[in-house]
């Protein structure tokens, strides 16, 4: 009885001694947290801060230059019955449907580009090209391709006897115009990733599935498509949340917003009125507002995809 209370007492005071720590594993731990006390002041700094003073800033009437006065949700009853937000918004959103059309492309180039054939790694160099080029310089570009006189994308279109318009400058043709230019310049990018994950896909799927007779068409359906679910997933969410700040080609292109404010984003009206017409507490409240869609929508997004999740044993 006494050996085992001996036993117990001795097995309590070794758990409540802590074992003596090097010299070597504090200054490893030191270095560790120094590592992570780097990108965590950044979040804080750069993140959390701007991002808290931004709610703060919303409930403020504030021009960025004299101390701001709280005016309670005066900027969000502003909002709701700005007809130019809606707008802002509603062209924000049309301008998504590049998102399908770029996906089915990008899939149409990556199977083509995965086939064994002469010159594949040429076209994808070439694809990938736009990814890297500078914004600023592709939107010049096809603000120049898009001329109304000399524009290349009418001289093609003479070609075939047809009269183009002056894109950028006709409000039924400057949202289309945007759209083609924005899924030109992701092409590249959806393609390589769409590449990757087919090249990643074994081998015996398709043959076992030629064994049971399934067609191109049938592969392509239950073996190809929901292989490469998890990049389409990547690339939606990505893509939602790029295409709703877009505002560098918009700014270039039509500067003043196109015609009949028929191509301003929301992100170029918030930065309109913040920075043009010194309205920091509305554009701050503009922005809560489309970040929580953002987050909504990406939200609903993971929701989605967990439904539709899959293993293969």
């Amino acid at each position: 009885m006494e050996s085992r209370q001996g036993r117990s007492l001795m097995s309590t005071t070794a758990l409540r001694t802590k074992p003596r720590r090097s010299r070597l594993h504090r200054r490893e731990h030191q270095v560790a947290l120094a590592f992570i006390a780097i990108p965590l002041i950044g979040f804080l700094l750069f993140t959390l801060y701007p991002l808290l003073f931004s709610v703060y800033a919303s409930f403020t009437a504030w021009n960025g230059l004299a101390a701001p006065k709280f005016n309670g949700i005066d900027n969000y009853i502003k909002m709701w019955n700005d007809p130019y937000f809606a707008k802002a918004m509603w062209n924000t959103f049309f301008m998504m449907i590049g998102i399908p059309i770029g996906l089915v492309l990008s899939m149409a180039l990556a199977l083509g580009l995965n086939r064994k054939m002469r010159g594949t790694t040429f076209f994808r160099t070439v694809y990938y090209v736009p990814v890297i080029s500078s914004i600023a310089a592709i939107a010049i570009l096809w603000q120049w391709a898009y001329n109304g006189d000399f524009g290349l994308v009418n001289q093609v279109l003479d070609l075939f006897g047809i009269q183009g318009p002056n894109w950028l400058a006709n409000k039924d043709t400057v949202k289309p115009a945007l759209i083609i230019m924005a899924t030109w310049k992701g092409l590249g990018y959806s393609m390589l990733l769409y590449l990757a994950a087919l090249q990643s896909v074994p081998r015996y799927l398709y043959e076992a599935a030629a064994l049971d007779g399934a067609g191109t068409w049938a592969q392509f359906r239950h073996i190809t498509l929901p292989m490469v679910r998890p990049v389409t997933f990547f690339l939606v969410v990505t893509s939602i949340i790029g295409g709703s700040q877009i505002f560098i080609e918009v700014n270039i292109m039509t500067p003043t917003g196109g015609p009949e404010f028929s191509s301003a984003t929301i992100v170029w009206y918030i930065w309109r009125q913040a920075f043009n017409n010194l309205h920091m507490g509305y554009a701050s409240s503009m922005s809560i507002v489309l970040g929580l869609i953002i987050f909504v929508i990406t939200v609903i997004q993971f929701r989605l995809n967990r439904r539709n999740q899959f293993s293969i044993d």
